[in-house]
């Protein structure tokens, strides 16, 4: 790492080793697609045609969590990725890396988890592949997704005063493991969002209601979710506490730990940006499944603050809801 001073006196870090921060989802990851591999960093689907494609890698301790395993956590990644660009998510590759030593039981256990939550989705899983590493490697898989775009969806089109959903209460993958791993015992009811959503968006999807843009809010929450939406754009986002979902318990772990759940990951959980006509609209298709029931409108798509996510807080003053130059809770997928 080097430290150097810009013009105007800022300081400014250059990192010349990868470090766990590049892969948070923040800031840092945001340079690294810039600078080193030199893309664009844009939709959780690449969208060919009539066809969108996406790929991810899967990392997460434990392997087993209350709400699902490593083997649900990536096929549900896959397909919600999908159905982010308005697609149908129709096939899923897999690979597998692991440790030799690898416990057998375990792998069927995760297999089947997959096997699962694939035909839940009425998703094939068409291909794989298996490498087998030192014990001591850890466990490790890849999934990429294949599907039929119904619509488009790459927020091409989005206006001010498009209204902002998200479909329920966030924060909670992100606590569940981080209560789980540390054995910290803040809240026992906790667990992990962790869901494949074809049941809640591609209604949606299929509608003609006038979605602009969706992502689902891993890793860095919904704060780096919305930091994205607005990132390098001509618009910015206003947020308001009163209105964004959290359940008690996430509430109670992050004021004991002092992490605000904005910052921490969901697995089963959708940002929607929409015409505020059809959102309200939306809302209703929402609240109709169980996996959206405390869905809520949450802001909105402003000129004011371009390129800025601005919270609106419950006693009337406003604050800068920050894209994460660092991770704010451990490696949680």
């Amino acid at each position: 790492m080097k430290v150097h001073a810009e013009t105007g006196g800022r300081l400014k870090v250059k990192f010349d080793k990868i470090t766990m921060d590049h892969g948070s989802g923040g800031k840092l990851t945001l340079e690294l697609i810039e600078n080193v591999f030199r893309a664009t960093p844009g939709l959780d689907s690449a969208i060919l045609g009539d066809i969108a494609f996406t790929t991810d890698s899967h990392s997460i301790k434990p392997l087993f969590f209350k709400g699902g395993d490593i083997g649900k956590l990536s096929v549900c990644g896959t397909i919600n990725d999908l159905l982010c660009v308005g697609a149908k998510p129709m096939y899923l590759s897999s690979a597998f890396i692991m440790e030799e030593g690898f416990d057998l039981d375990d792998l069927e256990k995760i297999a089947q988890s997959m096997r699962d939550e694939a035909k839940n989705a009425n998703v094939k899983i068409v291909c794989g592949d298996t490498k087998v590493v030192e014990a001591g490697k850890g466990f490790y898989i890849n999934t990429s997704g294949i599907g039929k775009i119904i619509r488009p969806i790459d927020g091409s089109n989005i206006c001010e005063n498009d209204q902002i959903i998200v479909t329920g209460n966030i924060g909670e993958h992100g606590f569940s493991i981080l209560n789980e791993r540390e054995n910290l015992n803040l809240a026992s009811n906790l667990q992990s969002d962790c869901a494949q959503l074809t049941s809640l968006i591609l209604p949606i999807i299929e509608s003609d209601l006038d979605v602009h843009w969706m992502r689902d809010p891993t890793r860095g929450g919904i704060a780096m979710c919305l930091n994205e939406l607005c990132y390098k754009r001509d618009f910015g986002v206003e947020i308001f506490e009163e209105l964004v979902p959290i359940s008690e318990e996430v509430s109670s772990i992050s004021e004991m730990l002092g992490i605000e759940p904005y910052y921490s990951a969901n697995e089963g959980k959708m940002v929607i940006v929409a015409n505020p006509v059809d959102a309200p609209k939306i809302l209703d298709i929402l609240h109709s499944n169980p996996l959206g029931k405390n869905a809520n409108i949450i802001g909105n798509i402003t000129k004011d603050h371009p390129q800025k996510v601005l919270l609106n807080l419950n006693y009337g003053t406003k604050r800068l809801l920050s894209m994460p130059l660092v991770e704010k809770m451990p490696r949680i997928c």
